[in-house]
Parts: structure tokens; C-alpha cells; sequence
């Protein structure tokens, strides 16, 4: 049983993934989101692709050497599964992910304004836990979760795929610990508006 959850589980190592180049590995998330209905993200210190402006995109990309041109690309031509009424996305992003200054405060003003305008999608779920929320234990690091077949955990050096179930499901059940405290709906757009309003004043 130990050897069969090792086999489930794949490492894939952040310098493998640049010497291959990084608009490969958005090939393989799209094949990923092609084959899944149901998208579970928990952001914590950063936001997504798929929920990303181009600049936000550029400046995540800016600390590795080379032209990121086709990765940006990449990553902005598969924000349009967000549209495909066939899934079901539901993102969850800590405020500190929200308010990582990334790039400038008009910039990130800007970002949190897409944040907010993406809560109308009939089939997108947006929440935001706020810093001063109480979530239990701390979580340690960002994940994804496709359907209930694979979890995706990612780290400064790399990502971890895990297939075991009982992977998968560990997940899952994080996950709705940190659901359970999130802001949605209305109650999100309110604490985005005021992030965003308090980055512009804090611009001019």
C-alpha cells in the first residue's frame, strides 16, 4: 500500500519545469481543466493565472531569466474555461494573497477590480477569507484540487501531483475548512471594493 500511494504521488521540480520552458507546463494545466468539471483552489500568498491581469501575469514571471512572452500568452488564453458554463470553479484566496504588492498599487487596485467583476460568473465561486479570520490551523501552502482525482500542491521549488485518494480527500477536507470561513457573494465584493479603494488612495 506504501509503494502504491509513493507511485501516486509525482514530484515535478520548479528548474525541470524552466529547462523544458514554462509555456509547456500551461499545456499540460489545460489538458488538466479540458478533463476536469469541478476546480477547488486555495490561494494563499499569491492569485492564480486564471484569475490574473496580464501585468500581474508579467510580474509573476519576472524573478526567472528569459522571454515569458508565449507562457503569458498561455496562461491568458486558458482564463477562458472560466466561461464554460460545464464547470464549476471555486477559488478561495487568503487577503494577504490578495494584497501581496506584486506590482504597483494602482496595478494591484486594477487586479482586485477583476477579482470582483469574475464573483458574477453563474459558475465561479470566489471567496476571500479575511486576515483577521479565525481558520484554525495555519495553512502551509497553495493547492488545487481536479474533480476528486488529483491535488496539485505547490511549493517554492516545485509541485506536488498526488493521485491516492486518500490524498485526494485530505485535500477536499482542507479545503472545506477554509470554505467554511471565506466570504462570498456580496460580502466579498465589499471587502475587495475597500482593498481596492484604500490602494488607490494610498497611490495618488
Amino acid at each position: 500500500m506504501a509503494l502504491a500511494r509513493l507511485a501516486a504521488t509525482e514530484w515535478q521540480g520548479a528548474r525541470g519545469l524552466r529547462r523544458k520552458g514554462l509555456d509547456k507546463k500551461q499545456l499540460e494545466l489545460a489538458g488538466l481543466e479540458k478533463t476536469s468539471t469541478e476546480f477547488r483552489f486555495f490561494l494563499l500568498s499569491m492569485i492564480t493565472g486564471l484569475l490574473s491581469t496580464p501585468e500581474y501575469i508579467r510580474a509573476s514571471l519576472a524573478h526567472i531569466p528569459g522571454d515569458h512572452s508565449r507562457t503569458v500568452a498561455k496562461k491568458l488564453d486558458r482564463q477562458q474555461v472560466l466561461y464554460d458554463r460545464s464547470k464549476r470553479f471555486t477559488f478561495l484566496l487568503t487577503e494577504q494573497a490578495i494584497r501581496w504588492p506584486l506590482v504597483r498599487s494602482d496595478a494591484l487596485a486594477v487586479q482586485i477590480d477583476h477579482l470582483a467583476s469574475l464573483t458574477h460568473l453563474p459558475n465561479v465561486r470566489l471567496g476571500v477569507i479575511p486576515l483577521d479570520s479565525q481558520v484554525g490551523p495555519a495553512p502551509l501552502n497553495t493547492f488545487t484540487v481536479y474533480d476528486e482525482r488529483i491535488a496539485t500542491v505547490e511549493i517554492s521549488t516545485g509541485v506536488m501531483v498526488f493521485r491516492d485518494p486518500r490524498d485526494v480527500a485530505s485535500h477536499l477536507q482542507e479545503f472545506a475548512t477554509y470554505e467554511a470561513r471565506a466570504q462570498f457573494g456580496q460580502s466579498a465584493r465589499g471587502l475587495l471594493q475597500d482593498l481596492a479603494d484604500r490602494l488607490r488612495t494610498s497611490s495618488e
